[in-house]
């Protein structure tokens, strides 16, 4: 599973992607769960559009509220009494971690989060430089970057979605599909012994406006592949210091839960 990627420049994206993106989004070359990156898809004209939304198709703020222990309630019932008391914004109730920067291509149609818009193919494509992945075959983890052999951009096969928020703006999310690669001989290298093992898969630049104008999730299946390892580069890419917003997502997220999340949904 990818939860972490170097996107690509304004730049890149129209000269590489032929895609132009508004000059007034922002966003980090390194991207992780919920952080914004830009994304790729095809308005009604059928040209090719670039928006920003969030990595994960479902934004922290839009999770599930978390069942509190008696404990946990005890200690948010706190805080928010000392927020009053000080004349401060009250906390927002705490939600369940859980992670949807990935969709599993194989399950993506039963998938509660994801059925609807696989259904609809609300389809794009998340352009990228290298994806990372844990390698743990020295018996702990060390992050490696994979990229194409010739270290052009890539564009990985993805689905985005958009939600209003409370103040009644519109928001984008994505995420982008995995497939099984226990048998692929690179990418079975990575993530914990004994997992299965899954590898992004990546589109090639031919199909890029065949998948985004898909309206047959059968076809669009056909169009998501790995690569192969002649195809493609891995290597040790250690990061020496995490941002606050990585050493959050270090934490182990909680199963996806049975109901979609409440939102409005489009």
């Amino acid at each position: 599973m990818c939860v972490n990627y170097i996107t690509v420049s304004r730049q890149i994206s129209f000269d590489w992607f032929r895609t132009p993106i508004e000059v007034d989004d922002e966003w980090r070359d390194e991207i992780y769960k919920d952080r914004l990156a830009p994304f790729i898809v095809h308005d009604d004209q059928g040209n090719r559009k670039g928006l920003v939304g969030s990595y994960g198709f479902v934004p922290q703020r839009h999770r599930p509220l978390k069942k509190l222990t008696p404990e946990e309630k005890a200690k948010f019932d706190t805080k928010v009494a000392k927020a009053l008391t000080q004349g401060k914004p009250t906390p927002e109730p705490p939600r369940i971690r859980m992670d949807t920067m990935n969709a599993r291509a194989e399950e993506v149609g039963s998938k509660l989060n994801y059925k609807r818009f696989w259904l609809q193919q609300q389809l794009c494509i998340v352009p990228a430089l290298k994806v990372f992945e844990p390698n743990w075959e020295t018996g702990l983890h060390e992050r490696w970057a994979i990229e194409l052999a010739g270290a052009e951009p890539i564009g990985l096969p993805g689905m985005w979605r958009t939600w209003e928020e409370k103040d009644g703006t519109i928001t984008h999310s994505f995420a982008h599909f995995t497939l099984n690669a226990d048998d692929h001989p690179l990418l079975k290298r990575f993530h914990r012994p004994g997992e299965e093992k899954r590898g992004v898969a990546i589109l090639r630049p031919e199909y890029y406006d065949d998948w985004l104008s898909s309206t047959n999730p059968e076809f669009a299946r056909v169009l998501i592949e790995l690569r192969t390892e002649t195809e493609l580069r891995a290597f040790p890419a250690p990061k020496e210091a995490l941002d606050d917003d990585e050493v959050k997502d270090a934490e182990p997220p909680s199963p996806e839960p049975q109901g979609a999340p409440q939102a409005s949904l489009f």
